[in-house]
């Protein structure tokens, strides 16, 4: 499927798919179930707006999301107190799957809050989000309930950047634009038709997502585009237009470390199937483990050398993960 055909046919707007009330009846009708998962890290400022619309949508009326799972990095700010307040599974992300280890970063805490999942179709959201609005999630979990052909969706957006008095209207997304966008372009061209590939907003049916691995840290969402590719083709993918999000702007030193993360995973799926050539250099960035981030920068006191421990963990399937916590127990049984 050719990319400009895709974008043509698998681009729609959250409206396309009516309002919550109606996709909440075809939800039933279906006989599915939706979890939404959240992941958290200091985000007291923004999480009560989020769970409010959340909660609008599991009114006795609507019943669009079934259950929603809340994975906190244990932020001190107390925003897993805030959403225990809330009809919300709330778990740090150390204790789901804890035999892999102490969590790192973003991606390891959605794939360990894959563990808990119930959905037949399963979201996930960013929870950082100043203008968070349900169409987030109907744009989402909407094209999902409706169009049983589409496996996997992301969220289109703008993305304002505001800074004090300075406010441009497509500003943001700044490691979309000068990192994610033109990898993909190179060495994934199919995907390029993707407005916004490293959306936290997304979500895809539980037997895809449970069959592919995720990446820690940053690098999980052009990672998972990437083998959602390989998993149920272009045409079982689409996207649909929410609106306009807000969120925190991070700074450049931030952006750049992401930027890498980004880049890194993009060549590690690329060296893999062969579509750069193998070197030492491909060696070390698709490294388990290592990864060693040099940042050079100016500062008022001179030039220095930053050096950041840069990790990208690649977890596995959480099919086969549950299988071998399974093997596990009852090998642990039979000894006892």
């Amino acid at each position: 499927m050719r990319t400009h055909d895709w974008f043509r046919s698998h681009s729609f707007h959250y409206s396309d798919f009516g309002d919550a009330i109606e996709l909440g009846q075809i939800k039933r009708d279906r006989g599915v179930t939706v979890s939404l998962i959240l992941p958290t890290r200091n985000v007291a400022e923004t999480i009560t707006s989020v769970l409010d619309e959340v909660n609008n949508l599991r009114l006795p009326d609507i019943e669009l999301i079934d259950q929603v799972v809340v994975v906190d990095a244990d932020s001190p700010d107390g925003t897993a107190e805030i959403a225990r307040g809330y009809d919300a599974e709330v778990y740090s992300e150390n204790a789901l799957m804890p035999e892999y280890g102490p969590a790192h970063g973003k991606g390891d805490a959605m794939w360990r809050g894959l563990s808990v999942a119930t959905g037949d179709i399963i979201a996930f959201a960013d929870t950082d989000t100043g203008n968070f609005c349900k169409q987030l999630v109907t744009s989402v979990v909407g094209c999902l309930v409706a169009r049983p052909d589409i496996k996997f969706v992301k969220a289109a957006y703008r993305r304002p950047y505001t800074q004090e008095s300075l406010s441009v209207p497509d500003g943001g997304g700044r490691v979309t634009e000068l990192t994610a966008k033109p990898a993909l372009n190179l060495l994934f061209p199919e995907l390029a038709g993707f407005v916004q590939p490293l959306a936290g907003e997304f979500g895809g049916t539980r037997d895809v997502l449970f069959k592919i691995p995720f990446f820690s840290g940053y690098a999980v969402e052009v990672g998972m585009l990437i083998d959602v590719l390989d998993a149920c083709g272009l045409a079982g993918m689409a996207q649909v237009d929410a609106g306009m999000r807000k969120n925190r702007h991070q700074d450049l030193g931030n952006l750049s470390r992401m930027g890498y993360a980004v880049l890194r995973a993009v060549l590690t799926r690329a060296t893999q199937r062969r579509l750069v050539g193998a070197s030492v250099a491909a060696d070390a960035w698709t490294a388990a483990e290592a990864g060693s981030y040099l940042h050079a920068v100016a500062t008022a006191q001179g030039v220095t050398l930053e050096e950041f421990s840069e990790l990208m963990i690649e977890r596995p399937p959480m099919e086969l993960a549950l299988l071998d916590r399974a093997r596990l127990a009852s090998v642990t049984a039979a000894g006892a």
